[in-house]
């Protein structure tokens, strides 16, 4: 049995880094941020060496990258990647665009903006920059936010520019993708107040909202990454990267704690690195812990003042929180809240409530959210094969009273498996006809318990009453 680990004897501190895409043009050139699948009709080979940054050294970890002497090959579209990406062309200014965006996520954190942006250039040697560095500027500081726990700093807010993607590692070779170099990036670093695991998981679940309350803040699956740098006493400060989803989040920094622990236990050396989050949960060794020394000034991208009248403007323009618009939500539909959150997003769930004024809201509701999990459970089928006009189709039945709601879960698995839809199978029946239909069964099969009658009804009546409605009629007739 595992022991119970004290966070705060150990001297435990831990912060974050969230990266998050920002959606229209690359930082730097007018490439869209596509991320094209198209066959790669760019291709070029490379190898990189590290030079010295601003401080005259050169940095340990570019330094242990351009030991492995590998050959870089990098592949794209042209539809997304164009001469500035492959390093033959100068960048061009910063988007303007992508700036507005990551100001306004940075307002919304109670940071002070700076006021000249300089772009820098931090040595990355493994390949994942055609350059060998990557642009960074940055445009925001002494931030916070409010957690259960008290109040997280916010030291800093960057932008800069997205790495190549890596496809694939061989004896000698790594093979990168150029699509995803060069869209905007917004990276939100974290004071050290986090107290456990899943403090981290709460604050990054608090980011998170945030930059998805931003409009023109990239959504969906690796548009956002998460760092988490973690040390105790005695132990080394460790940045693990690659994390999977939030939920991932405590148990690698539990793994990360107790790895350390036993390290130190053993009389081992700790020394400061880069480690990888794997899907167990536990970390593998990346590399050595970048340092200082690989920043220096980008000297093709000019300054960009930010004046106080342009940020007074921005205040102005700044959206409402997701998590005030979840609330609003709830209390305009009277939402649970889990449903409310689910459904912020959703267009369809008002536009159903507007087209269907004689349904409950909440039943709306359960159609999409609870519905989809249930037929995959109870009837294990494909949800997402429905279709809007599946859903329009079956809550009009509801609508124009031609079903009960116990219906529509029966019509959805219909449309799922293509079957024709006959109404006069569901067509609803009276508490007349139903009180009727007790008594005559309770005449024809007598002295059953009231779950033997429930058993014999249900199968009768399934998507036409409400097994409540029975139960009811059952308690008044069962003795």
């Amino acid at each position: 049995m595992k022991m119970e680990i004290n966070y705060q004897e150990l001297g435990f501190k831990c912060g974050l880094e969230i990266h998050q895409q920002i959606s229209g043009k690359k930082l730097f050139c007018d490439c869209p941020t596509l991320n094209s699948d198209k066959e790669a009709n760019v291709r070029i080979e490379r190898k990189l060496r590290a030079v010295a940054g601003e401080t005259g050294e050169i940095d340990i970890a570019a330094e242990f990258e351009m030991l492995k002497n590998k050959k870089i090959i990098y592949e794209g579209n042209s539809e997304d990647v164009c001469i500035v990406e492959t390093d033959e062309e100068p960048p061009h200014e910063l988007n303007k665009q992508a700036l507005e965006i990551a100001l306004k996520v940075a307002l919304l954190l109670n940071t002070k903006i700076v006021d000249e942006i300089q772009v820098m250039r931090k040595t990355v040697i493994d390949g994942s920059n055609v350059s060998g560095f990557q642009r960074t500027a940055l445009i925001a500081m002494d931030g916070r936010i409010d957690s259960s726990l008290g109040k997280i700093s916010i030291p800093t807010i960057c932008i800069e520019e997205e790495a190549c993607q890596k496809i694939e590692e061989g004896n000698g070779f790594v093979r990168y993708r150029l699509d995803r170099l060069g869209i905007p990036l917004i990276e939100i670093a974290t004071g050290t107040e986090i107290k456990s695991p899943e403090h981290a998981k709460e604050a990054a679940s608090h980011l998170g909202m945030v930059l998805r309350s931003v409009e023109g803040v990239k959504r969906g699956l690796g548009t956002i990454r998460q760092d988490v740098n973690i040390s105790i006493k005695e132990g080394a400060r460790t940045e693990v990267k690659g994390f999977q989803d939030l939920k991932s989040i405590p148990k690698v920094i539990e793994y990360e704690v107790r790895r350390q622990l036993e390290a130190l236990n053993q009389g081992k050396k700790l020394n400061k690195e880069v480690r990888k989050a794997e899907p167990d949960f536990t970390t593998s060794f990346l590399r050595p812990l970048p340092g200082a020394a690989r920043l220096y000034p980008e000297t093709d991208v000019l300054p960009v003042r930010i004046g106080q009248p342009y940020i007074n403007k921005l205040k102005k323009q700044l959206p409402k929180l997701i998590a005030h618009k979840i609330g609003d939500f709830e209390k305009k539909y009277k939402l649970p809240r889990q449903f409310a959150k689910e459904l912020i997003d959703d267009l369809r769930f008002e536009s159903y409530v507007n087209k269907f004024k004689k349904i409950d809201p909440l039943i709306i509701a359960n159609t999409l959210v609870s519905m989809p999990k249930e037929i995959k459970a109870r009837f294990d089928l494909d949800p997402s094969k429905l279709k809007d006009e599946n859903y329009t189709e079956v809550l009009s039945y509801l609508d124009e009273g031609k079903i009960t709601k116990e219906a529509v879960i029966e019509l959805l698995v219909k449309k799922i498996k293509n079957e024709k839809i006959d109404l006069s199978q569901f067509e609803a029946i009276s508490d007349k006809e139903l009180e009727n239909e007790i008594k005559k069964l309770m005449k024809e099969k007598p002295n059953l318990n009231i779950g033997a009658y429930m058993g014999l009804l249900m199968p009768r009546h399934r998507g036409k009453v409400e097994g409540k409605k029975i139960m009811d009629l059952l308690k008044k007739h069962v003795k």
